[in-house]
C-alpha cells in the first residue's frame, strides 16, 4: 500500500452507496435514518471497511489505522522528508479536532505554541499543503460574496472519511454534529460535480457555495437542528443577507421543513439519498 494512494483516491462511499453496501433499502421510509447515519460517520464509510462491519468495529479500527501509518505517517513523511514527525502528528490532530473550522497556518501556531509545541508557521503552511494533496484532507478556500473573487486565507478543512476521527483524534473525536454533518455534505457536493468554496461577506457567512457542472451558482447552509427561534434567524438569516437570485438551500435533520423568503429547507437525510439535484 505504501507509495500509493488506491485506497482513498476516489471519494468513499455515499451515505446511500452505505446503505446499500448494507443490503438496506434506502427507499424504506421507516428507516432510523439518524442512527444509521452515526453508524455511517461513526465507523467508515470507506468500501473495505464497511466490509469489516460483520467483523466488529475493531477491525474497523485496524484498518483505519493501518490507513493512517501507511498514508500519513509513511508517505507523507517519508516523500517530504518530514524529521519532526511529532509536529507533523500534531498538527494532523489540530485540523482533524477543527474539521469545518476556518483555519490559518498563523492561528494554528499560534494556539499550538500556547500548548508549549513551538511550529513556525510556515512549517504549518508546508504540511498543511501535503495534507491537502495526500487526499485525506480536502482544503475549500472562501469566496468573497460581495467581491465575486476566491480568497487566499481562512481555508476550511474536511476529511475524507468522518471514521478516521477515530484514529486521528481518539477518544477526543470532534462532538459536534453539526461540523461531521457539514463535512459530509461537503463530500456529497464534491461527489456530485460540483466546485465548492466556503462564502463570506462582511455581515454574513454561507457553509458552501458552489459551482455546479452546467455553470450555475448555488448556496447551502448546513445544521443539524434548529431548536429555537434564534436559531431559525440565524441559519436562514446567513442566507437571506445574499442578494442575489441564485438557489439557496438549508439543510437540516429536521422531518417537518418549511421554505422561508425563497430558500428551501430540506431534510438533509432525503438530500444524501437523492440521485437528482436537491432543486428537481
Amino acid at each position: 500500500m505504501s507509495g500509493r494512494y488506491i485506497e482513498i483516491s476516489i471519494l468513499p462511499f455515499s451515505f446511500k452507496e452505505y446503505l446499500t453496501a448494507r443490503d438496506i433499502d434506502a427507499s424504506n421510509k421507516y428507516l432510523n435514518y439518524e442512527a444509521l447515519f452515526f453508524d455511517y460517520v461513526h465507523e467508515t464509510s470507506l468500501p473495505k471497511g464497511v466490509e469489516l462491519r460483520e467483523s466488529g468495529f475493531d477491525k474497523i479500527f485496524e484498518y483505519l489505522e493501518a490507513i493512517y501509518t501507511t498514508i500519513i505517517e509513511k508517505d507523507i513523511t517519508q516523500r517530504h522528508q518530514i524529521n519532526d514527525k511529532r509536529a507533523f502528528a500534531n498538527i494532523v490532530k489540530f485540523v482533524a479536532s477543527h474539521i469545518g473550522s476556518a483555519l490559518s497556518p498563523s492561528n494554528i501556531s499560534t494556539t499550538l505554541k500556547q500548548d508549549g509545541q513551538n511550529i513556525h508557521h510556515a512549517t504549518v503552511e508546508k504540511y498543511l499543503e501535503y495534507l491537502a494533496t495526500s487526499f485525506v484532507f480536502y482544503k475549500v478556500n472562501r469566496f468573497d460574496l460581495k467581491g465575486r473573487k476566491q480568497l487566499a486565507t481562512q481555508e476550511k478543512y474536511y476529511l475524507v472519511d468522518a471514521g478516521l476521527l477515530n484514529v486521528l483524534v481518539g477518544k477526543e473525536r470532534i462532538t459536534d454534529r453539526g461540523h461531521i454533518l457539514e463535512n459530509i455534505v461537503y463530500l456529497e457536493l464534491i461527489r456530485r460535480g460540483n466546485k465548492v468554496w466556503t462564502g463570506t461577506s462582511r455581515n454574513t457567512e454561507v457553509d458552501f457555495v458552489c459551482k455546479t457542472q452546467t455553470g450555475e451558482i448555488e448556496y447551502y447552509q448546513v445544521a443539524w437542528q434548529m431548536t429555537n427561534e434564534g436559531t431559525v434567524d440565524r441559519e436562514f438569516g446567513a442566507l437571506e443577507k445574499i442578494k442575489d437570485n441564485y438557489p439557496k438551500f438549508l439543510l437540516t435533520t429536521e422531518s417537518f421543513t418549511q421554505d422561508r423568503a425563497g430558500i428551501k429547507h430540506l431534510n438533509v437525510f432525503d438530500w444524501l439519498l437523492k440521485t437528482k439535484k436537491a432543486n428537481e
